[in-house]
């Protein structure tokens, strides 16, 4: 009794502080949605409905510290059929085949690829030889020939080769093929082809339209900004960042400055706060208004609509949907005279965001954005009662910056390490240098452009901004040359990482002493974490490229060539080798086009080419035969030829407990998912 007594009391204490678990039992719901083996069908949604239904009825007879669990699996639920309904809403045709051939479409976005070329998202496609209904929505090309001038509406064709989007580099790893479902991406490609303009842009939506003004503002100002600054100028103007070097990108994620270029909390706040400041403090100036208007609301509507235009212009992301809805709710907060920063809020804004797009929940973006601004307001929330009197007032704003800069550092570091495999060292000094620049004279300068660039006077801002962001580069290079400044680490099992969000949320939303038990769940999860395992080996889903655990790091067979998935396996390992070094350790036999590797007992042969496969007599001694290629030899082992991949995905072999090979691949616990299921007809 006392036990139950116990726990009564402590959900009592939860009172007033319910809401914002919304978030949490939502996405509760979708992670469940995600992680089903099978979609679920009709029936299943009808007991979802019931099982609602009787959860609601028996939550008026539980005790009545006991009711909001019921509603808590009721959340949980509607977090799940919100995710499915989103899923099918958006569902677009996705191409069954490798495509070689015309392509036409309209460019609705342009960014780069990971190899620093021009990509360009096109609606409307045309492909040669398919039918409208069989045809995706949008897909993507990525450009390898002469770049021309393109903006978005303009309606282009070349020749190239197209994909469907692939599945996950290894088990368990990113699914890319449940992202591109959710951007309605059908097909992904590149041409080494020129690239010819049909028609000129025609922008026929609100969203093409606004899109063309991001990428005409963001031409601008790196006409007038020439280099990197004028890139980083755009990047934090229009959320633009194709004029963004590799290296420069690189710099900033390992340097913690990342979110200085993702339009986040850090540029709305800025950019609304000094606009609100500026509109309240001119309109005090001013007696006869001052003394007639409430110009702290004025101010603070005018502020509003100022973000909004930025939300529209930056493109939209979900770091920046965040950060406008948390603006938004401080500012009527300051109309309606109510307290404007409170869990609360940060709750509304998950739950804004997760009810719109549910799969946002698995992204980097969502978890980082969310995990510091929470961690933000649970800890000034504590500090709200500090006697602040006996530090000194120029002080206390740098104290300001430094704290703000090492919670949201330390509250983002798990989520970088698990999703970019990197621990930045020396993160906390380049936030402390960087921070105050670009809060101070960046953000203001950017401000003042906007305001004259109709009168011509733009330059004299940008000219501002372009002295900020020239010091914030230098600090991001500095940072980032130092010795040790990056550590690397293995990336985390799902349950691990699943754990750890769950003990986090625990500290920062329970109330009672019981809240602490958090740091029991952290510190499991990081012992967990330090103990994960790599596979011994993995295979390519296009049995191109295989990688052996050895004693040097992951031996892969080949230096060139998949050099994406290459590169995500040792960043999973925590390996900081390149292609070419992984390429040249011990631990794999190489023959030509014939590798042989063994694990335990088991011989394992991989081939690539017709050639080599035509010269081999049955199985050749090997018990497991990879190919690149098809097969319609019967052979006395297992055999994993291209075929037979595309429906395994990605493979991992590992060794059990009695030392038996174990084969996993990427589609052992997918199941059969709109994402993964094939072609499809548009309806």
């Amino acid at each position: 009794m006392r036990v139950l007594e116990f726990i009564e009391n402590g959900l009592f204490a939860q009172r007033g502080h319910l809401f914002c678990w919304t978030p949490v039992c939502l996405g509760l719901g979708i992670m469940w949605y995600f992680q089903l083996p099978q979609e679920p069908q009709i029936q299943h949604l009808i007991g979802w409905a019931v099982a609602s239904g009787g959860l609601m009825l028996v939550s008026r007879i539980l005790p009545q510290a006991f009711a909001p669990m019921a509603f808590a699996l009721v959340l949980m639920i509607a977090g799940a059929g919100v995710a499915k309904f989103r899923t099918h809403s958006i569902a677009e045709p996705v191409l069954g085949f490798r495509y070689y051939g015309p392509i036409q479409g309209r460019i609705v976005n342009i960014d780069r690829s990971a190899s620093d070329a021009p990509r360009l998202t096109l609606d409307q496609p045309v492909l040669a030889r398919m039918s409208p209904d069989k045809t995706p929505l949008k897909i993507r090309v990525s450009v390898h020939s002469e770049a021309l001038n393109w903006t978005a509406g303009d309606v282009i064709m070349t020749t190239g080769h197209l994909s469907p989007p692939s599945g996950p580099a290894e088990p368990g790893g990113f699914d890319f093929q449940r992202h591109a479902w959710f951007l309605q991406l059908g097909a992904v490609g590149y041409t080494r082809n020129p690239v010819v303009r049909l028609t000129a842009a025609r922008p026929d939506g609100i969203g093409l339209w606004v899109f063309v003004q991001r990428r005409s503002l963001s031409q601008a100002v790196q006409a007038a900004m020439p280099g990197e600054t004028g890139a980083f100028a755009a990047a934090i103007m229009t959320g633009d960042r194709s004029g963004m070097s590799q290296e420069t990108l690189g710099d900033l994620r390992a340097t913690n400055l990342a979110h200085l270029l993702a339009i986040s909390g850090l540029h709305m706040g800025l950019l609304t706060g000094f606009v609100f400041m500026v509109v309240r403090i001119g309109l005090a100036c001013i007696p006869f208004v001052a003394l007639r208007v409430a110009s702290k609301k004025v101010a603070a509507v005018i502020a509003l609509v100022v973000g909004a235009g930025y939300l529209a212009m930056s493109g939209g992301s979900v770091a920046t949907e965040r950060a406008y809805i948390m603006v938004a709710m401080m500012l009527v907060a300051v109309l309606l005279d109510r307290q404007a920063l409170t869990m609360r809020a940060v709750a509304m804004a998950a739950t804004i965001i997760l009810l719109r797009n549910p799969e946002a929940l698995v992204g980097p973006g969502f978890q980082m954005s969310f995990a510091a601004t929470t961690a933000l307001v649970v800890v000034f929330r504590a500090l709200r009662g500090v006697n602040m009197d006996r530090i000194p007032k120029w002080i206390r704003p740098i104290l300001s910056v430094v704290i703000s800069s090492a919670i949201a550092g330390a509250a983002t570091a798990p989520f970088a390490a698990a999703h970019f495999n990197m621990v930045s060292h020396y993160g906390l000094i380049a936030n402390l240098l960087s921070v105050p620049m670009m809060g101070a004279l960046v953000m203001p300068a950017a401000v003042f452009a906007l305001v004259l660039a109709p009168f011509g006077g733009w330059g004299i801002g940008l000219w501002f901004m372009d002295l900020g962001l020239r010091w914030i580069l230098f600090v991001t290079h500095w940072v980032a040359s130092l010795e040790g400044g990056v550590g690397h680490v293995v990336a985390p099992d799902g349950a691990v990482m699943g754990g750890l969000c769950l003990a986090l949320i625990w500290g920062a939303l329970w109330q009672g002493p019981m809240r602490f038990a958090s740091v029991i769940g952290v510190l499991v999860a990081v012992v967990l974490w330090s103990q994960t395992q790599r596979p011994l080996v993995l295979v390519a889903d296009n049995g191109s490229l295989i990688g052996i655990m050895g004693p040097q790091g992951r031996a892969l067979s080949k230096a060139k060539g998949a050099g994406f998935v290459a590169g995500i396996w040792l960043e999973n390992d925590g390996d900081r080798a390149d292609q070419a070094g992984a390429a040249a350790r011990s631990g794999l036999a190489r023959d030509g086009r014939r590798v042989d590797a063994f694990v335990g007992g088991t011989h394992l042969v991989q081939i690539s080419g017709k050639t080599a496969l035509a010269d081999m007599k049955g199985c050749d001694g090997a018990d497991i035969l990879i190919l690149s290629i098809e097969d319609t030899v019967q052979r006395p082992c297992d055999v994993f030829d291209i075929i037979r991949l595309r429906d395994t995905g990605a493979l991992a072999i590992d060794l059990n407990e009695n030392g038996d090979v174990q084969i996993t691949t990427a589609r052992d616990g997918a199941g059969n998912r709109p994402w993964n299921s094939g072609p499809q007809r548009r309806r």
